[in-house]
C-alpha cells in the first residue's frame, strides 16, 4: 500500500506552482556504483513478483465499500465524487481514499459501459497506482483494469497519459472508456497521427490522454525545441504573468507527470533499440542522381568477394577487393564521387537496401510510396523513415518517386523519455522475461496479477519439418483437422509475404479465409471481430498479437476453443506467448501449437549454412531426437536474438548517457 511520502507528493505530480507548469523528472547521471546497485536490485527483482497477499486484502477492502455504493442513485454518488475530489486535493492519493475511488469507479463502470471490475482487475489497476508493473495474463482485462488507476489519479489533479503500442488501440480505448470517465466528471481525449497541433494541444488538455508511445514521444521532443536551453521553471510561472507570447501556450504537452503503458514490455523493451529523431525535409533533389547511381553500383558487387552480409546484425562489409573495384566502376570525377569514404558509405547502403530489406517484410509499397512495417506489432509506419539516404535507396530500388531528405532537430530515446515523468506504470502479458532490464532501466518493479478464473489454454507438441514446403502443409492438415470439429483457426505468421503465401496455398485448396495483416489494418475491428466464429479461418502477422480480444462465438467455447497455429518464432519468446495468449481467454478453453521448419527465417539468418545442412540430413533420418533437438536449437538461436537486442538497448542507453555529458556544457541533448 502507500506511504504517507507517497500521498504527499500528489501535489507534485499536478502542474503549478509546486512541480512547476511543465513538471517532469530531471535526469540523474549516477555514478558506477549506483549502476552496479540498481543492475543486482533489478536481478533480485525476479524474486519480488508474486506478493500477492496485500493486494488480496485490498481487492477485499474495496469490495466492501462497493456493497455500500450499490444501493445509491445518481445524486447521492455525484455527492460522494465532489468530496472525494475535494478530499484528493487536500490529503493526496492516501490509502482511504484511493479505496474509495476504486470502489466508486467500479460502481460507475458497471452503470455507464456495463463493465464491473472483477478482483484481480481491482489488484491491476492499485498496482499501476503504486507506479508498478501490473503482469496480467492476456485476456484478463487489462484495458478495464487501467481506468482505475487512471480514473483516481484525474481525480487527484494528476494529468494521465495512457500509452499504447498502436492507434487503432488508441481510439479504440478512448471511446470505449470515454462514458465512465465523463460520469465521474473527468475529461477524455486522444492524440492520433493525422491531428493538427491544435487538436493535439486540446487532446493532452485533457484529464486523461490516449496515445501511442511514438506520437507523446515526439510531441515532447517539439516542446522540448520551442523550450530551447531555457528550461527555469519559475521563467515558466514568470511568463504566464508578463509575456504577451507565452510559450506554454504553444506547449503540447502539460508535462509529464503519470503515464500507464499498456504492452509495456513492448514499449519499453522491443522498441527502445532506435532512438526517436524528430527530423524536417530539406531539399535534397540534388542528390537523387546520386542515389541512383549507388544502386546501379551496388547491383555490379559480388557477395561472398566484394562484400560480405551480416544478416543477424543487418550489417554490409565491403572488402578491400570491393573496394578496389568499387573505385575502378566509378569514373565520374565530379562531385562526392571523388571522397572514397562517402563513396563507399553511400553503397554499402545500397548493398543493405537491396539484400537486408525486403519488400512485404521490412516495408511496404503502396501509392508509389515505401512504409515500413513494424516488426513488432506488424503495422506500417508512415510517420517513419530510415536514415542516411537509406530510405531514398530503397525507394530508388522499388521504381518510386524519391523523397526528399530528412535534417535532424532533435533525438531522444525511449529509455530517457520515460525516466522523466513524475510516476510510471505499466501493465502487460508478458514481462517476467525482462523484469530485471524493467527495473534496472525503469525503476519498474513487477507484480504478477493471480487470474480470474483457472487457464484452459492448452499445449500441444511443437512441430518442426526440413523443409518450408512440408512446414506449410502439416499446417493445412491441422487447420482443417480443427475446422472438422467446428472450432476457429487463428494462423501466426512471421511477414506480410508468409501470410499472403499461406493465402495463396488456403485457396489452392479450397479453405474459406480471411487475411489480416498490414494491407488491412483499415478492416483490422472487422476481420477480429469474427475470429472466433464457427470454422472461421484467419491468418495474421503480430498485428492479431497485441491488444486485441477474439470473442468466441455461441457454441464454440463447447467445441474447444479457438485454435491458435504459430508458423515461425519470433525475436522473442515473450512475443511468441502474445500469440498464444489471443486463445482460452477469460476461462474459455483453447489450445496453441507451434509448426516450424529449418527453413524458416529465423533459422536461416542467425544459423551458420553449415550447420542447417547438418541438421537438414539428420533430420531427414526423422529420428523424433533429432526433431526434439532441432526445437532446442530454434530456441537456442532465439535466446541468442534477446541477448543481442538486450546488448544493444544496454548500448544505446550508455551511448546517450555519455553524449548527454559530453554535451552538457553546451546544452542538452535534444
Amino acid at each position: 500500500m502507500f506511504s504517507s511520502a507517497v500521498a504527499a507528493d500528489t501535489g507534485a505530480m499536478r502542474p503549478g506552482p509546486v512541480s512547476g507548469r511543465y513538471p517532469e523528472r530531471k535526469d540523474q547521471e549516477n555514478g558506477w556504483l549506483d549502476h552496479s546497485c540498481r543492475a543486482l536490485q533489478g536481478a533480485l527483482a525476479r524474486m519480488r513478483v508474486n506478493r500477492q497477499a496485500g493486494l488480496r486484502k485490498l481487492a477485499a477492502a474495496i469490495d466492501r465499500q462497493g456493497d455500500a455504493l450499490r444501493v445509491l442513485d445518481g445524486p447521492q454518488l455525484d455527492s460522494l465524487l465532489l468530496d472525494l475530489r475535494r478530499q484528493f486535493r487536500r490529503c493526496g492519493l492516501s490509502d482511504p481514499l484511493c479505496i474509495r475511488a476504486f470502489a466508486l469507479v467500479r460502481e460507475l463502470a458497471e452503470r455507464t459501459i456495463h463493465l464491473r471490475h472483477y478482483p484481480a482487475q481491482l489488484m491491476g489497476g492499485w498496482t499501476m497506482l503504486q507506479g508498478q508493473l501490473a503482469e496480467m495474463e492476456t485476456g484478463e482485462g487489462k484495458t478495464l483494469a487501467a481506468t482505475l488507476a487512471a480514473a483516481t489519479a484525474a481525480l487527484a489533479g494528476i494529468p494521465v497519459h495512457v500509452i499504447t503500442v498502436n492507434e487503432y488501440l488508441v481510439e479504440r480505448d478512448a471511446h470505449a472508456m470515454g462514458p465512465l470517465y465523463r460520469a465521474l466528471g473527468l475529461t477524455v481525449g486522444y492524440v492520433t497521427q493525422d491531428m493538427e497541433p491544435e487538436q493535439r494541444r486540446a487532446g493532452y488538455a485533457c484529464d486523461i490522454t490516449y496515445c501511442t508511445n511514438k506520437q507523446v514521444a515526439f510531441d515532447y521532443l517539439r516542446d522540448r525545441l520551442l523550450l530551447g536551453n531555457d528550461r527555469n521553471q519559475l521563467r515558466l510561472q514568470l511568463e504566464s504573468a508578463y509575456a504577451d507570447n507565452q510559450r506554454m501556450e504553444q506547449f503540447l504537452l502539460r508535462g509529464l507527470c503519470f503515464a500507464i503503458i499498456d504492452e509495456a514490455d513492448s514499449v519499453l523493451i522491443d522498441e527502445a533499440r532506435t532512438p526517436l529523431i524528430l527530423t524536417r525535409n530539406i531539399d535534397s533533389s540534388a542528390e537523387h542522381t546520386v542515389y541512383r547511381q549507388a544502386l546501379e553500383l551496388a547491383k555490379q558487387l559480388l557477395n561472398g568477394s566484394d562484400f560480405y552480409l551480416d544478416s543477424a546484425q543487418r550489417a554490409v562489409q565491403l572488402s578491400l577487393a570491393g573496394q578496389q573495384k568499387l573505385a575502378g566502376l566509378q569514373s565520374a570525377e565530379e562531385g562526392l564521387w571523388r571522397n572514397a569514404r562517402r563513396r563507399e558509405e553511400l553503397v554499402r547502403q545500397a548493398l543493405h537496401a537491396l539484400y537486408l530489406l525486403h519488400r512485404d517484410r521490412d516495408y511496404l509499397v503502396a501509392e508509389d510510396k515505401v512504409l515500413i512495417i513494424d516488426a513488432n506489432t506488424g503495422r506500417t509506419m508512415p510517420d517513419r523513415s530510415w536514415e542516411r539516404g537509406l530510405h531514398q535507396l530503397v525507394e530508388a530500388k522499388e521504381g518510386c518517386p524519391l523523397t526528399d531528405a530528412r535534417e535532424q532537430l532533435g533525438r531522444l530515446t525511449y529509455q530517457r523519455f520515460f525516466r522523466r515523468y513524475l510516476r510510471l506504470a505499466g501493465m502487460t502479458g508478458t514481462a517476467r522475461e525482462a523484469r530485471s532490464e524493467l527495473w534496472s532501466v525503469y525503476g519498474l518493479r513487477v507484480q504478477r496479477i493471480p487470474l480470474h478464473r483457472p487457464c484452459q489454454r492448452r499445449e500441444l507438441p511443437a512441430q518442426v519439418y526440413p523443409r518450408a514446403a512440408e512446414k506449410w502443409s502439416a499446417v493445412i492438415t491441422s487447420l482443417i483437422e480443427q475446422r472438422e470439429q467446428g472450432r476457429p483457426v487463428l494462423i501466426g505468421t512471421g511477414s506480410v509475404v508468409d501470410s499472403e503465401l499461406l493465402s495463396c496455398r488456403l485457396t489452392a485448396a479450397g479453405i474459406s479465409h480471411r487475411v489480416l495483416n498490414a494491407r488491412q489494418n483499415q478492416a483490422e475491428a472487422e476481420i477480429v471481430a469474427a475470429a472466433g466464429e464457427s470454422r472461421q479461418v484467419t491468418v495474421a502477422t503480430n498485428m492479431a498479437g497485441r491488444g486485441t480480444d477474439i470473442p468466441l462465438a455461441d457454441g464454440v467455447a463447447e467445441r474447444g476453443g479457438l485454435h491458435v497455429i504459430a508458423t515461425c518464432r519470433n525475436h522473442a519468446k515473450r512475443i511468441d506467448r502474445q500469440l498464444f495468449g489471443r486463445c482460452a481467454r477469460q476461462g474459455d478453453p483453447g489450445s496453441y501449437q507451434a509448426i516450424l521448419s529449418l527453413e524458416d527465417e529465423l533459422v536461416q539468418e542467425h544459423c551458420s549454412t553449415a550447420l542447417v545442412k547438418l541438421l537438414l540430413r539428420r533430420m531427414e533420418k526423422g529420428s523424433l531426437f533429432q526433431r526434439q533437438l532441432n526445437l532446442c536449437g530454434i530456441r537456442r538461436i532465439q535466446r541468442g536474438i534477446e541477448a543481442r537486442h538486450r546488448e544493444a538497448r544496454r548500448t544505446l542507453l550508455q551511448h546517450d548517457r555519455q553524449t548527454g555529458r559530453l554535451l552538457a556544457f553546451s546544452g542538452h541533448l535534444e
